[in-house]
Parts: structure tokens; C-alpha cells; sequence
């Protein structure tokens, strides 16, 4: 009996502990900081970013206030890279989420994680005007400046 409760406890605590990575709370966005996703079906300029180990390629976008931009994001580095736009401060906490939870798969709109070789997809409208950055938030990667900068007017 003794075992069978231990056991009983022991599952539910790995239960408790697997839920943040599933449904950690910083992904219930409502609106997101740096505008919103784009339609697929309408014009957008297009801008082609080059992961690689902690850098971007170009590290610097420029867009006017309502521009939709097709982002086409390449991981042609060795490791996974990520590319997260929201404001600094956004992703400052959610880097730390990320320090907890590393291996944190992104099903968001305005982020993406990649494996080396592969390539993905992100249609963004800028609504609003300011800077805004993405980044990746693989422990540490950030920290050594995989950052990159997007100034709306």
C-alpha cells in the first residue's frame, strides 16, 4: 500500500511540474505589442532573415506604420534558433520563462523556432509605430546578442 501511494503521489507531481511547459502563462496573448498577424491574401513586402549563431541577417528592419511584412526566416546555423518580435521588455520575461523551460516549442503567430536547414513563414501588419525587437530565447542565445531591431514610422 505504502508503495502504491508513493507511486500515486509521484505521478502527480510530474503531472504538476509538465503543465507550465504545455501551457506556460506568457502565451495567452490577446493582442501582441508589435502589431498584429498579417492576411496572407493581401500584399506584403517581403523580408528574408538568416539565423545563424547569435546573430541576424539583417539585424536592422525598417517599416512604415501599417506595412505588412512576409517574413521569410532561414536557420542556416548548427543549432535551433528562434526568432520571438515583441517588444524588449516582452521578451526579456519571456526569456526567463525560456530559462526554465528551454526546450519550449512557440505556436504563436509572431514567433518561430527552427531546426538547423529548415525555414518558416511569419506575414506581420505594423500597427503601431516604435521599436520593437525579435530575438531568440534559447538559454543564452539572446544573452549573446541574437537580437535584432525593427523601427516602425
Amino acid at each position: 500500500m505504502k508503495t502504491f501511494t508513493t507511486l500515486t503521489l509521484a505521478l502527480r507531481a510530474l503531472v504538476v511540474l509538465a503543465t507550465p511547459a504545455c501551457a506556460h502563462e506568457s502565451h495567452n496573448h490577446q493582442s501582441y505589442s508589435a502589431g498584429e498577424p498579417g492576411d496572407p491574401k493581401k500584399p506584403a513586402r517581403t523580408v528574408e532573415i538568416a539565423m545563424s549563431e547569435m546573430t541576424y541577417e539583417p539585424s536592422k528592419i525598417e517599416v512604415k506604420r501599417g506595412e505588412q511584412i512576409r517574413f521569410i526566416v532561414r536557420n542556416v546555423g548548427r543549432e535551433d534558433h528562434e526568432f520571438l518580435l515583441a517588444t524588449t521588455k516582452e521578451n526579456l520575461k519571456h526569456a526567463e520563462v525560456m530559462k526554465r523551460h528551454p526546450h519550449m516549442e512557440h505556436d504563436e503567430p509572431n514567433g518561430v523556432r527552427l531546426a538547423p536547414s529548415k525555414s518558416a513563414e511569419i506575414v506581420w501588419k505594423f500597427t503601431k509605430t516604435g521599436t520593437f525587437e525579435f530575438s531568440c530565447l534559447i538559454p543564452d542565445h539572446r544573452d549573446y546578442g541574437m537580437v535584432g531591431r525593427v523601427t516602425v514610422k
